[in-house]
């Protein structure tokens, strides 16, 4: 019960009326130990067969949105149509798996600091975060 009292806060910080729906879509989101990697469609899926719960994808694009402005959720680009959330707000790395369209973290001591040898003049580096794309290697099949 105290899960959902915290969800129903962050609702309302968000200026979201903190409905059954938007509370299971906190639950799904929030309630785990591991990082969450989803696209609004995977979201509804879950929602749907994990909880038996028929939420409309407008609530659940508008929800995932609001957390995301807010920094609840981190927004992650694949290409232009296609895009991730994750749970993990942290600066961290991804391998993207083209063959299951997968995200999955790298941890920073996977890879080797990066040395940038120029910079866009009046500007400084805010972060640094890697997207490595892989797919089966054919070769060996």
């Amino acid at each position: 019960m105290a899960k959902n009292i915290n969800f129903i806060e962050k609702l309302r910080e968000l200026g979201l009326r903190p409905t059954k729906q938007r509370v299971k879509i906190c639950e799904v989101l929030f309630n785990r130990d591991t990082t969450f990697h989803f696209t609004i469609n995977d979201l509804v899926k879950k929602i749907s067969t994990e909880m038996f719960e028929k939420i409309s994808l407008a609530t659940v694009y508008n929800t995932v949105h609001a957390f995301e402005k807010k920094g609840y959720l981190k927004e992650i680009l694949i290409n232009s149509d296609k895009r991730y959330f994750d749970t993990n707000i942290a600066k961290h790395h991804h391998f993207y798996d083209e063959d299951t369209q997968e995200l999955i973290d790298c941890n920073d001591v996977d890879i080797d600091p990066v040395n940038i040898k120029k910079n866009i003049t009046g500007k400084k580096i805010n972060s640094i975060e890697i997207m490595i794309r892989v797919a089966s290697d054919n070769q060996n099949q």
